[in-house]
């Protein structure tokens, strides 16, 4: 591959327009555009997470991850595009069921916190809903792929179980909501 970014800046983009992938122009106001920087954000924070110090088995997941979303955008620049499979969405499910297997069972929600890591991996749970939301609504009057829209669903759920498993790791304390403080303050 040639130098693919040669110049960073283009100047096309100070009318408040961008390029898709297929040489379309939107507005960067588009839900299209938000959905990717949804995505970028949470690439980033994937990558604050595997750079906190996690075990070596959770840092490959995340990079694994972090290539899965780089393709999810891609399929968001180039409408109807299709990148990810149900492979992809079955590699998250049986990561959550391997971690989730040696969790306590929940008797209530945890809110986020604990570890730094965790709290790392709350807020990319959090972004990631996000994402989730808005691919939703795209897809609502666009075609999406179908698996995308799996992939981010099951993402989230292994960030919250990722979550636990570092507080576990690294001997963070889960913060359970308690739900008896609202009796209390009637």
């Amino acid at each position: 591959m040639g130098n693919r970014l040669s110049k960073i800046y283009t100047r096309t983009g100070d009318d408040g327009t961008t390029d898709l992938g297929n040489g379309e122009r939107i507005d960067k106001t588009n839900i299209r555009i938000d959905v990717m920087g949804d995505l970028d954000e949470l690439n980033s924070l994937i990558g604050v997470l595997g750079s906190s110090g996690v075990i070596d088995n959770v840092s490959s997941h995340l990079l694994d991850i972090q290539h899965r979303l780089f393709d999810i955008g891609g399929e968001l620049a180039i409408p109807g595009s299709a990148v990810i499979n149900s492979i992809h969405v079955d590699s998250l499910e049986k990561i959550i069921d391997t971690y989730n297997e040696d969790l306590p069972a929940l008797k209530e929600f945890i809110l986020p916190g604990g570890s730094l890591s965790a709290s790392i991996c709350h807020l990319a749970r959090s972004v990631c809903r996000r994402a989730e939301r808005n691919l939703v609504a795209i897809s609502r009057n666009e075609y999406i792929n179908p698996e995308s829209l799996r992939y981010i669903n099951r993402l989230s759920d292994l960030l919250f179980v990722l979550a636990r498993v570092l507080n576990q790791e690294k001997g963070g304390k889960e913060i359970f909501w308690n739900s008896e403080r609202l009796k209390r303050s009637f």
